[in-house]
This record gives C-alpha cells, sequence and structure tokens, in this order.
C-alpha cells in the first residue's frame, strides 16, 4: 500500500512540474543562436584537428610501417574553419530611435498620402 501510495504522490508532484513555460524573448533567441554558432564552429574545428592528426599518424605509418604496401585511397583535404566570426544581426544595433520631443511639444504631423 505504501508503494501505491508514494507512487501517486510522485505522479501529483510531478504532474505540477510541467507547467508550460513562457515564451523566449528576442534577446534569449539571439543569445541562444550565438551559442549554437559558436557550438558548431567549436564542431568544425575539432573535426579539423580530428582530421590533421590522422594525417599525421597515416603518414607517420606509412613512411614507417607501410612499406610495400599499397598507399591508401585519395581523401579529402582537411578544411580548416578559420577564425570564428559571430554573425551580424540587426537586433544586435537597431536603427537609432528619434530624438525624444520635449513634453510641451506638438506631435509632427503625417504626411499626406498621395493617391
Amino acid at each position: 500500500m505504501k508503494k501505491h501510495l508514494f507512487v501517486l504522490s510522485a505522479l501529483a508532484i510531478s504532474f505540477g512540474a510541467v507547467a508550460k513555460l513562457p515564451p523566449l524573448s528576442d534577446e534569449a533567441k539571439a543569445k541562444a543562436a550565438e551559442a549554437a554558432a559558436k557550438t558548431a564552429h567549436g564542431n568544425k574545428v575539432a573535426d579539423f584537428q580530428l582530421c590533421k592528426s590522422r594525417e599525421k599518424v597515416a603518414a607517420h605509418y606509412y613512411k614507417t610501417q607501410g612499406k610495400g604496401k599499397a598507399a591508401p585511397t585519395a581523401t579529402p583535404a582537411c578544411v580548416d574553419p578559420g577564425a570564428y566570426k559571430p554573425a551580424e544581426t540587426t537586433a544586435a544595433a537597431p536603427a537609432a530611435a528619434p530624438a525624444a520631443a520635449p513634453a510641451g511639444a506638438k506631435p509632427a504631423a503625417a504626411p499626406a498620402k498621395k493617391g
């Protein structure tokens, strides 16, 4: 009986933890996109380093041990991803806001539309 009570209480608590989260703000979305871009670049750098190390090991093997063995088939060259460059976003540099008008000033009239 205690097991059933424990399971039911655990289920009741877990249903309360499944509340809907509020939507992300634009700033949070931009930070998440930037973090994803950094991670993707880091993965490209890691792939490049792994490729270079494989080439080095293979070259050493064929130089020392591979006498009389056929050279491996051609493989694609390692591509260096270069330094990380953050993406330029328009959200990061918003357009300059117009200067605030004095408190007693009338708002500027909108130009009339020509039809």
